[in-house]
């Protein structure tokens, strides 16, 4: 029998007490634990690991056995997962794929039976799941939740589909996550007492506070495109015990950086109370989710991470089931070589396929990205016209965006958008939500042909070019993760990232990011699927 013992400031967070202690563990688990003294000034802090209580997986492009390796060092010990990416691509197939990859490592993912796929029926997605599909998941033990059911007016019209999913969660006593975004009111109303309990996608605090009032939790979600922190952290100070943190998306390079605990410093340093920040980082998931994860009692698991002190919030050890998984920022995870999954049947695209003809319109529709937000406007502009076609308005900033079905050879469906802010060639990624077809961008159609060919010859990946350069980091599971070390996936993001900024111009934080959401539908206000032009104000491809 295995067992040792580490002392530290112990911190009881539900109680609001910080004592010089010493946690016992055997075999993985809490034995004991002993207060010995009154808190001692500049020792190191004992408390339970840090929660992301909502997370696809696959935006990190790592597989989860690569993300836990990065997470680790931040003192993340475990997600609330939703795998409806690889999902849309994979089917149940995909989501089998995501729970046995994470048993691979000691890390405590929490998987979600994806509500959702595809996300709409306006788009080409890979697989779909109905509600047969996902009782078979929410039977398994590995499945904690109902993933975010994004799908708010089949929930508002009562669709039927929709409600027998809610239902099946409800009978096997899983909660329900939402994805409402905007939704106030008396529609906020019904769509939570359908028995939706969570919601990561409040923009205004005004819209948090009416969802809070009607009983819902909220997350505050800060992503790599997503960030709502600022929005919303002051809520916390009132409504901490029914507030979570998570990153919804985050790119393997800001996972490299920090995670969870980064938010906590955040909000620490904006005089949010530690024992409420505490309490939504690390308790508030637990006990919503039921987790498999100890929050520091005896009895409970060993997941428990020691933190240098209370304001840099900076990871000096991470403890998973009473093993070490990462030590002052190294991880001690090494996963085994990953295995491919994949679904990519489009072939290499001809430079006429991405033409826009001009039918003699004043004006054209086009989507405007906003930074830090993933929903858009919808605008109106006079199109740029050559010979018959509408084309990029470089100088004012309006490219084209195209969206390519990677299922089966379709027509590419095109548009124009603003605030992607590249001055020349194009970008390309099959990390695009929620279908993941290949979606690109740029100044015109002989670079975005070329960008797309890129991502399409490696079945999957995020592309860049100019004129003389082609740049690539292939994602050949799903098109949507590497099979590469977590680390170094991170450097080479890093550096496409960077010549999209430095190189072709592009004035926003996270460009890949940005674009991986013009094609989700679900969210506001005019985006583009393979199949067209869509408003989601009126819920229906624009004619």
């Amino acid at each position: 029998m295995t067992t040792f013992t580490i002392k530290g400031n112990i911190i009881d967070i539900k109680s609001r007490n910080i004592y010089w202690g010493e946690l016992e563990i055997t075999e993985g688990i809490i034995t004991n634990i002993k207060e010995i003294s009154e808190e001692k000034i500049n020792e190191p802090y004992l408390l339970p690991g840090f929660i992301d209580s909502h997370v696809h997986i696959e935006s990190s492009m790592l597989v989860p056995s690569e993300f836990a390796r990065l997470a680790v060092v931040h003192g993340t010990v475990g997600t609330i997962s939703d795998p409806h990416e690889i999902a849309n691509v994979c089917g149940l197939e995909g989501v089998t794929y995501m729970i046995e990859n994470g048993k691979t490592v000691p890390f405590k993912f929490n998987f979600g039976a994806p509500s959702c796929v595809p996300a709409t029926i306006f788009e080409t997605a890979g697989a779909a799941i109905d509600a047969n599909g996902v009782e078979q998941l929410l039977q398994m033990n590995e499945i904690r939740y109902l993933s975010e059911m994004m799908n708010f007016p089949g929930v508002l019209f009562e669709d039927e589909e929709v409600m027998k999913k809610i239902a099946l969660a409800k009978k096997y006593n899983k909660p329900v996550d939402g994805h409402a975004p905007g939704l106030r009111g008396s529609d906020a109303k019904k769509y939570i007492d359908a028995g939706i309990s969570t919601d990561h996608e409040c923009f205004t605090a005004e819209e948090a506070l009416d969802k809070l009032s009607f009983g819902m939790k909220i997350l505050i979600r800060e992503g790599s495109a997503a960030k709502n922190f600022e929005a919303l952290i002051d809520l916390m100070h009132e409504h901490f015990e029914n507030m979570m943190f998570c990153s919804d998306d985050k790119h393997p390079d800001s996972l490299a950086d920090g995670h969870i605990n980064q938010l906590c410093a955040r909000a620490v340093a904006k005089g949010i109370d530690v024992f409420k920040v505490l309490q939504a980082a690390c308790i508030n998931p637990v006990e919503h989710y039921k987790m498999n994860v100890g929050i520091m009692k005896v009895g409970h698991p060993a997941d428990f991470i020691q933190l240098k002190n209370l304001t840099q919030f900076e990871v000096a050890k991470t403890f998973i089931n009473g093993k070490l998984v990462a030590e002052n920022g190294q991880s001690l995870i090494n996963p085994d070589k990953t295995t491919v999954i994949n679904q990519f049947n489009c072939n290499e695209k001809q430079i006429a396929d991405f033409k826009f003809p001009f039918n003699g319109e004043n004006e054209i529709p086009v989507i405007e990205a906003l930074e830090g937000q993933l929903i858009t406007n919808k605008i109106f502009v006079t199109p740029k016209v050559n010979k018959d076609e509408v084309v990029a308005d470089v100088e004012n900033d309006i490219l084209k965006i195209v969206v390519v079905n990677r299922y089966h050879e379709a027509p590419i469906a095109t548009s124009f958008i603003k605030n992607i802010g590249i001055k020349k060639g194009a970008l390309a990624s099959s990390v695009a939500h929620d279908s993941h077809n290949i979606v690109a961008v740029g100044v015109d159609d002989e670079s975005i042909c070329k960008a797309v060919n890129a991502v399409i010859r490696c079945g999957g990946g995020v592309s860049a070019v100019n004129e003389t350069e082609e740049k690539i980091l292939p994602l050949p599971v799903a098109g949507l993760m590497s099979t590469e070390n977590g680390y170094e996936v991170a450097k080479a993001y890093t550096e496409i990232d960077a010549f999209v900024k430095t190189n072709l111009g592009s004035h926003l934080n996270a460009p890949f990011m940005t674009l991986s959401f013009m094609a989700l539908l679900v969210i506001p206000h005019l985006k583009l699927s393979d199949k067209g032009l869509f408003d989601g104000d009126s819920f229906k491809i624009m004619t």
